[in-house]
């Protein structure tokens, strides 16, 4: 059986012929596919139902990009440059992250994903840093500058990420304009220009990782050990709850 892999999608308004606002929730195609292409089965997981309910259905969980995070979900006054926030999005996946800690179910976070882990366990983060080195501002950028941006994350040697990249120094894309400021409870093992946090790893035995960058969007076949790595550590979980 392959594992099965929680992605978290994006409630997004998109113009449809019911309206020029339809609720949908969206999910860019390259998270499904890495997953696919690493042996796991993945499901697509909706803002609603009990975090425990749905968790019970997974054997691992990829908390994806997306909007910003309400700056009160961290404890902190909206300074006007968090975009299309929704607390109670936030809500619901800071839920569904704090049940996954408390079962060890192993989890990948990536972009908001990983702010998402930061602010579950006390973190705050930074609502702009667009125009830092390293992270110029996307907006008015054409999609493959964008995609085209690289800059380097400085690793800890004996981290995780370093061992699984096989290097300290790795380079990746800039598609955020929100921050890790302060991990909380989790541990900070990759720094980016400007000393903006970019890598997260747990100090106990539950098995997560937390990226800045976006993964899936590098065509590198380093970033394919990231999602090997999630469906092994989700296989395992697999095998132990038969």
């Amino acid at each position: 059986m392959k594992p099965r892999i929680g992605i978290t999608t994006w409630l997004r308004p998109l113009p449809t012929y019911l309206g020029m606002e339809t609720q949908l929730y969206t999910l860019a195609r390259e998270y499904v596919d890495r997953v696919v292409a690493a042996g796991g089965l993945p499901l697509l997981l909706s803002h609603a139902g009990d975090a425990e309910e749905m968790l019970d259905q997974l054997d691992g969980l990829l908390l994806s990009g997306g909007d910003d995070i309400h700056p009160e979900s961290y404890g902190e006054r909206h300074d006007g440059t968090s975009i299309a926030v929704n607390r109670a999005t936030d809500d619901w996946e800071i839920a569904l992250v704090r049940a996954a800690a408390a079962r060890r179910l192993p989890t990948l976070g990536i972009c908001r994903g990983m702010q998402i882990m930061a602010v579950a366990f006390g973190g705050k983060l930074a609502q702009d840093v667009g125009g830092m080195a390293g992270h110029p501002r996307l907006a008015g950028m054409e999609p493959d500058a964008i995609l085209a941006l690289r800059h380097a994350v400085t690793l800890e040697p004996s981290c995780s990420l370093a061992l699984l990249y096989g290097e300290t120094n790795h380079p990746v894309n800039s598609l955020h304009h929100q921050a890790v400021t302060a991990a909380g409870t989790l541990h900070v093992v990759g720094y980016g220009e400007g000393n903006v946090i970019e890598a997260l790893e747990t100090q106990n035995n539950w098995p997560a990782l937390g990226v800045q960058w976006h993964p899936e969007k590098m065509p590198d076949p380093l970033e394919d050990r990231l999602f090997a790595q999630l469906v092994a550590a989700s296989t395992q979980y697999a095998r132990r709850n038969l």
